[in-house]
């Protein structure tokens, strides 16, 4: 298992794009993994990674056996509920991305998408025949569940759909039981068992 933090996060260098950029830090893990002699290689994210891992896997070259997303978005701007109203704030606004280095460990460039990526559920419809899993939490504070299923119709039938009961958002509330199903799911589909 491979695991890092996307650009800007935490230890890592450089400023995240929220979800543009981190298609090629996906990519160069995926090559990694590649180089250290895995061959059927799956990948997940959470939230702002769960847009990440479905771009990725729309791209004709990026050679994943098994994708799933996590708590996220099918769309991009969505400022419908207050916690995304925050992110927001934290993404647009010097003052927001001064918080969002010194109490998230978050360093956010200030310059706007150009060009603006194709979102998660423009994405989607290339990923097939790639097993697609699209998990998501009913109370989600960030995205409610339009966006999974968003996702989810885009893949014309193509994505298998969890929705977790009391489930909020992304990896923090990711418990130890669905933890082991979703890395149950990621193996047995990367070995073509689904």
């Amino acid at each position: 298992m491979i695991t890092f933090s996307f650009r800007g996060h935490g230890a890592s260098g450089g400023h995240s794009t929220v979800g543009d950029k981190e298609v090629l830090d996906l990519a160069a893990a995926v090559a990694w993994a590649r180089e250290l002699g895995h061959r059927r290689i799956a990948t997940v994210g959470f939230s702002m990674g769960g847009s990440v891992v479905v771009r990725h896997a729309a791209l004709p070259d990026a050679g994943v056996a098994a994708v799933a997303t996590v708590s996220g978005p099918a769309r991009w701007y969505y400022r419908g509920t207050a916690a995304m109203r925050r992110l927001h704030w934290v993404v647009l606004r010097p003052a927001g991305r001064l918080v969002g280095r010194l109490a998230l460990r978050t360093r956010i460039h200030h310059r706007d998408w150009d060009p603006v990526p194709p979102s998660p559920v423009e994405s989607v419809p290339l990923i097939a025949p790639t097993p697609l899993l699209v998990v998501h939490g009913d109370s989600d504070p960030y995205f409610p569940l339009d966006h999974p299923l968003s996702l989810v119709e885009a893949s014309g039938g193509h994505a298998e759909f969890w929705r977790e009961e009391g489930m909020g958002h992304a990896e923090n509330a990711t418990g130890e039981e669905l933890a082991r199903r979703l890395g149950t799911w990621l193996a047995d589909s990367a070995r073509g068992g689904r």
